[in-house]
């Protein structure tokens, strides 16, 4: 069977997202060079590799086998790359890292920025992931260290205690609210809604107004946090963001920062890997590192 590097770093994302599309874009290839590789990857080995159902993809018992395969090749792969990398000048070596939205655009970039400065030929494959799916990408070997949440099952994990991530109400100062200490969900019924436009952090919050009955229409959706601030402060609607970045933004924007009173929104934060003996020893060294923060 004649499978590259690429054909085995596909089928892998592609089994992990559960999507061939997802897949894909994990990898960098487009939908139809993907489904292509798949396919020849499917006719080279006689053997067919994946289910196609209405709500994605799972492997067969001939594609569940490969994965392990997959899985062992590239993890010595990386350890090879890690271990050849400290020793020569010329090798790169990539360490992929998945986080939910609060730790990427909160917490990581200052923790990173001095370890990436003293480690030159080292990239970071960072990604913005559910903690649900960072739990089970790292379980399956698809990355070598993850930041999640307390709120996903982290069977068969070893967790490192790294932040806590509070989710507050931004609102305008003269907004009816701006008084409050708390509010639950259920109080901002009605309300004129800031999103971001995508990510972790906005389906986290979709999947909690959904199972109050209470889905969220956003008026407009936004990129960034301080995009949500300064709209929120024009009085424009109300948003949820990350504590931290409320009380940067509080006295530049005129906002007000109530506490969600949902357990949920309180979340701690932890890395977590396979097992030190799994990962690479440059993953090791950066894992130690993001601790000592």
């Amino acid at each position: 069977m004649r499978f590259d590097l690429t054909d085995l770093r596909l089928f892998l994302a592609v089994a992990d997202a559960g999507s061939i599309t997802h897949g894909a874009a994990d990898v960098s290839l487009s939908l139809a060079a993907a489904s292509e590789r798949l396919r020849d990857m499917e006719a080279i080995g006689g053997v067919k590799l994946l289910d196609r159902q209405r709500r994605g993809v799972v492997p067969t018992e001939a594609g569940s086998a490969l994965l392990h395969h997959a899985r062992q090749i590239l993890h010595q792969l990386a350890q090879m790359r890690g271990e050849i990398g400290q020793y020569a000048k010329g090798v790169r070596s990539t360490i992929r890292l998945l986080a939910n939205t609060a730790a990427i655009t909160e917490i990581l970039p200052s923790r990173l920025a001095p370890w990436l400065a003293a480690h030159p030929q080292v990239d970071i494959e960072l990604k913005e992931r559910q903690s649900i799916d960072i739990a089970r990408s790292v379980a399956r070997g698809f990355a070598e260290l993850g930041v999640l949440s307390d709120t996903a099952d982290t069977t068969g994990l070893e967790l490192h205690p790294f932040a806590t991530d509070r989710l507050v109400v931004v609102v305008a100062g003269n907004h009816a609210l701006a008084s409050a200490r708390q509010v639950g969900l259920s109080d901002l019924a009605g309300e004129a809604f800031l999103s971001l436009a995508g990510g972790a952090l906005q389906d986290h919050l979709n999947a909690q107004a959904a199972r109050i009955g209470q889905p969220i229409r956003p008026r407009v959706s936004l990129r960034t946090f301080s995009d949500i601030c300064m709209m929120a402060g024009g009085g424009v609607g109300i948003g949820i963001v990350p504590e931290t970045a409320a009380r940067r933004y509080r006295s530049a924007m005129n906002i007000a920062v109530i506490r969600l009173a949902e357990d949920w929104a309180t979340r701690r934060l932890s890395l977590c890997v396979r097992s030190h003996g799994e990962i690479t020893p440059l993953a090791r060294e950066l894992l130690l590192h993001l601790q000592k923060e």
